[in-house]
């Protein structure tokens, strides 16, 4: 598999896939991944309390199967992730109230961690430069929670 470089100023440089089963010049879902992560100051379980108690928004993307079957995450919104655009773009006249301020910290989080980054950098490509996403998602929350007991 090919590697992403990151640069001294922080710019990800990813070799085009060439692979028979995907277009030239088109990046793995990894690749994508990657690109994403840079520019994000993504949150440990463990800070998650305290991005709250700074004020962060904290938003849960998981589908509702997945939240019946795990539980609920104690003071997260719940906005459906083919959605979260529309509700926090500041511009958007679908927004939530609670989207009003685009310097706003937003914590977004998934199941395990990976689609909330993909995410986070789009809402941050929409202006909200301090959105970011939650390692290892509800899963890592929930692990944290269950050690501590």
């Amino acid at each position: 598999m090919k590697q992403c470089h990151i640069s001294a100023d922080g710019a990800a440089t990813c070799p085009r896939s060439l692979d028979p089963g995907g277009s030239p010049g088109t990046l793995t879902i990894n690749q994508l991944l990657l690109q994403s992560r840079i520019g994000l100051e993504r949150v440990h379980a463990s800070d998650l309390e305290r991005e709250m108690a700074a004020g962060a928004l904290v938003v849960d993307t998981r589908p509702v199967d997945q939240r019946d079957r795990d539980g609920d995450l104690p003071g997260a919104v719940v906005i459906d992730r083919n959605v979260l655009e529309w509700r926090l773009d500041p511009s958007s006249p679908h927004r939530l109230p609670i989207a009003g301020d685009p310097a706003r910290r937003i914590v977004v989080v998934c199941n395990e961690g990976y689609s909330s980054s993909l995410a986070a950098h789009t809402l941050q490509r929409l202006g909200l430069t301090r959105a970011t996403d939650l390692i290892g998602g509800f899963q890592a929350w929930a692990a944290l929670r269950k050690q501590s007991g």
